[in-house]
């Protein structure tokens, strides 16, 4: 795997392009924007997303999926409300057999199925994997280390990837629960918001440590749903990617929370920003599955309603803290 592609000109996969093209690849990035690919191709910044971060100009940017063809495995980084769309858009031009990796957060919102789940429907004939764990995207461009879960049921697959991608700050291990991979990622980011408005609201340190705490446990009960394995929700792409999202308002998920809970409302933070807060999204689909399965979830039940049904964020927060009291492995 010599070529590789990065769907998705965003602060992440601008990042993720940065971490292939240190590796050695051959790496194209596909954006959108034309100014961003005009900026990384001539500055080499990506000066609307990722600024003040300098970019190998090896590194080349494209806004034709046609240039994608010839890459050996592509990295999906799109929003995950926009990623089925935007892989039916892709396959026409990739051939069969050639990996498509994961690297976007969250649960389709239209369907309840994990981006997975969406992947395969629209390219049955290309291996699945999963790229995700705790990082920020500023510093994976800046070449400081890390480490992630690259999920993927085929290991010879899985073993290619690390091998072409995987770097000493750049550290990949395998695991082949793809779909525990997935769950981790997507709710830590509910779980950021709820941390963010902690913040915001100035209630202390200890409530931050419970909410993280007690998320993880809304995370092993969701994960249990769909067969995760307890290993992977404990690994770098559940409990590792929690405790990173819900410690720094580098979290997009976290900052969105923070302001909520120092008075701001959803939609004029929301008009202020061109990223995505794919918590937002997330808590959406997570409180429906969990209505639908009777699963308890009151962290994440309590974002919902401060942003969903717009309910005052102080009293959300004093009835969830005036729960009935339960046993901790409830």
């Amino acid at each position: 795997m010599q070529k590789i592609g990065v769907l998705g000109g965003g602060a992440w996969g601008t990042a993720l392009a940065a971490a292939a093209n240190q590796a050695g690849r051959n790496t194209l990035l596909w954006a959108r924007e034309e100014e961003v690919v005009s900026a990384i191709n001539g500055s080499h910044e990506n000066t609307l997303f990722l600024p003040g971060i300098d970019l190998d100009p090896a590194l080349k940017a494209t806004g034709n999926l046609s240039k994608f063809a010839d890459r050996d495995a592509i990295l999906l980084v799109s929003p995950a409300q926009h990623l089925r769309s935007m892989v039916r858009d892709l396959r026409v031009h990739v051939p069969a057999g050639v990996p498509l990796v994961i690297c976007s957060k969250g649960i389709e919102v239209a369907t309840g199925k994990l981006l997975s789940e969406a992947v395969a429907e629209e390219c049955p004939d290309n291996p699945v994997a999963i790229l995700s764990g705790p990082t920020f995207a500023a510093e994976v461009a800046r070449n400081l280390p890390c480490a992630l879960t690259l999920a993927t049921a085929d290991k010879t697959v899985g073993d290619q990837l690390i091998a072409a991608l995987g770097q000493p700050t750049f550290r990949l291990y395998y695991n082949h629960d793809v779909v525990g991979a997935q769950i981790g990622g997507a709710i830590k980011n509910v779980l950021a918001i709820a941390t963010g408005i902690v913040a915001g609201l100035g209630i202390g340190e200890n409530a931050r440590a419970a909410v993280i705490t007690r998320g993880l446990a809304e995370i092993m009960r969701f994960g249990a749903l769909y067969g995760a394995e307890r290993e992977t929700l404990m690994g770098l792409s559940g409990l590792g990617d929690l405790i990173l999202t819900c410690s720094s308002t580098q979290s997009r998920n976290m900052s969105l929370g923070k302001a909520i809970g120092e008075g701001r409302t959803f939609a004029e933070i929301m008009a202020e920003r061109r990223s995505v807060a794919e918590g937002a999204h997330t808590v959406e689909i997570v409180h429906k599955i969990a209505a639908q399965k009777g699963l308890e979830l009151p962290i994440t039940a309590a974002v919902f309603q401060i942003l969903k049904e717009g309910k005052d964020v102080r009293t959300v927060t004093e009835a969830l803290l005036a729960r009935p009291f339960t046993s901790e492995g409830q």
